[in-house]
């Protein structure tokens, strides 16, 4: 019994091929679909992260449409998204302490971008500080806060306090300590120049900062939530800022490049000083806009900054 040969259809078979290939296509893409349905926001919101910080580093700043895709996902977020509501213990008051700590949860963090809330009780504050060569993004979550930030006045070198007060003294009336022998200056630890200038109280000569330098407010507003993301830039956007809770509140902020002490992007305070408390150094600023000016001062971290670190209990971030 012979066997019948049937020899292969070249034409369907690729037909078919190219079917498979089609189905797979569009089963990948519902499949794409169906992940990105179920995508919670917050992974979405590190997957944009990815997609904006992949080719950056310090002082790179991202593309204007990547901005606003990330300023747009970020804004849709909610306190719920997050799994934070009011009521937590760390939004509550507290006697203990004088200023109320604040806590953090970590969300995220490489060496592109990093993910994180603060979580600040009524009258908690972050102190002024900086954001070296970063692109922040900051969410308000829920509750109302303070802004206050600055960017460096563009031209205006560094000024050390030291030749302040020299100036500050030469021209002093004579009966002030510009008058005193240099080493009555050198014995006298506690003295400063009040006496000199008025406007100078708490400075002391003895203890006075490495340098201060001119700045320009950039904010100095209430904000409360809902209300868009707020960005700064490297050099501008309010570079250097402090949150004051006005009630209860979060914030989320997404950093890139985050901080890195080896890469030297250390975090650096400052407390702000009216403009009029130190000789301009030449600077000509109008006389109705000096409100507008301060000189900031270099300072260790904060004595009484407490901040504890508390577990991030939102839904979880699926790293890839």
């Amino acid at each position: 019994m012979g066997i019948e040969m049937v020899a292969p259809n070249r034409k369907r078979n690729k037909e078919f091929l190219e079917l498979a290939e089609v189905t797979n296509s569009k089963s990948k893409t519902r499949k794409c679909r169906r992940r990105q349905r179920k995508m919670s926001p917050v992974q979405k919101l590190y997957e944009t992260c990815k997609e904006v910080f992949s080719s950056g580093g310090a002082g790179v700043i991202p593309p204007a449409d990547d901005i606003q895709r990330l300023s747009s996902v970020l804004g849709a977020l909610k306190p719920a998204d997050v799994g934070l509501t009011p009521d937590l213990p760390y939004f509550k008051m507290t006697v203990a302490r004088q200023t109320p700590a604040i806590t953090y949860q970590h969300l995220f963090q490489c060496e592109k971008f990093s993910m994180g809330i603060f979580c600040l009780p009524p009258s908690g504050v972050l102190p002024l500080h900086n954001h070296p060569g970063m692109t922040v993004f900051s969410k308000l979550l829920f509750g109302t806060m303070h802004i206050k930030s600055y960017d460096w006045v563009a031209g205006a070198s560094e000024k050390t306090l030291a030749s302040a007060l020299e100036e500050t003294l030469a021209s002093a009336p004579e009966k002030t300590l510009a008058s005193a022998p240099e080493k009555t200056l050198e014995s006298a630890p506690e003295k400063t120049l009040a006496s000199a200038n008025p406007s100078l109280v708490g400075c002391s000569l003895v203890q006075a900062p490495t340098g201060v330098r001119l700045a320009k407010v950039k904010v100095d507003d209430n904000f409360t939530a809902p209300c868009d993301p707020s960005i700064l830039y490297p050099a501008d956007g309010g570079n250097m800022h402090c949150f004051t809770a006005v009630t209860a509140c979060a914030v989320l902020d997404v950093l890139g490049p985050p901080y890195s002490d080896p890469d030297g992007r250390h975090c650096q305070y400052y407390i702000d000083h009216p403009f009029s408390r130190f000789p301009d150094g030449g600077v000509s600023v109008p006389e109705d806009e000096k409100d507008g000016y301060a000189w900031l001062e270099e300072i260790e971290k904060p004595e009484d900054l407490a901040a504890v670190v508390a577990e991030y209990r939102g839904p979880r971030i699926q790293e890839n």
